[in-house]
C-alpha cells in the first residue's frame, strides 16, 4: 500500500487542540481537508504529519508553534481612533474585521478592546504563538 509523499494530493481527517485539551477546529462532522503535500496550502505541521501514513492510519503529533502559525507579535497589534470607523458600525471585541492599508493590502483584524475613543485591533492569527496537538487520518491518497 502506497505511503504518503512530496506531491501526492491527499485528503486528512482531523481534530485541532490546544494543550489544554480545547479543540479548535475539526473535519469530523463535514468532508476530508484535500491538499497536496509541498503544496504550501496548509503549514508545514500537517504536511510533516502526513509524511509516510498510508491510508487509513491515525496519528497523534504536536505541531510546535514556528510550525504552525508562528509566533504571537506585539507589533501586530493597533490602537487606532475610534472615529477612523463608520458611526453605523457596531462594533464588538472578538469581532473580526478585514481593514485594506493605504496600499492596498487586505488584513483580517479582531477588535480586542473598545473605548469610547479608542479601538485596539490585533493583526495576529488567532492561533498564533500556540503549539498545536492534531490527531489526523489520512483517509486516501488522490
Amino acid at each position: 500500500m502506497a505511503q504518503a509523499k512530496r506531491g501526492d494530493t491527499v485528503r486528512v481527517h482531523y481534530t485541532g487542540r490546544l494543550e489544554n485539551g480545547k479543540v479548535f477546529d475539526t473535519s469530523m462532522q463535514r468532508h476530508p481537508l484535500r491538499f497536496t503535500i509541498g503544496g504550501d496550502r496548509i503549514f508545514a505541521g500537517v504536511e510533516q504529519a502526513v509524511l509516510g501514513m498510508r491510508p487509513g492510519e491515525s496519528k497523534t503529533v504536536r505541531v510546535p508553534m514556528e510550525d504552525a502559525f508562528g509566533s504571537y507579535c506585539e507589533d501586530k497589534v493597533v490602537t487606532v481612533d475610534r472615529g477612523r470607523f463608520p458611526e453605523d458600525l457596531n462594533l464588538e471585541e472578538g469581532q473580526t474585521l478585514e481593514i485594506t492599508s493605504s496600499d492596498g493590502q487586505h488584513t483580517v483584524v479582531t477588535v480586542t478592546d473598545i473605548s469610547e475613543s479608542e479601538v485596539t485591533l490585533d493583526a495576529n492569527h488567532p492561533l498564533a504563538g500556540k503549539d498545536l496537538i492534531l490527531d489526523v487520518q489520512l483517509i486516501d491518497i488522490l
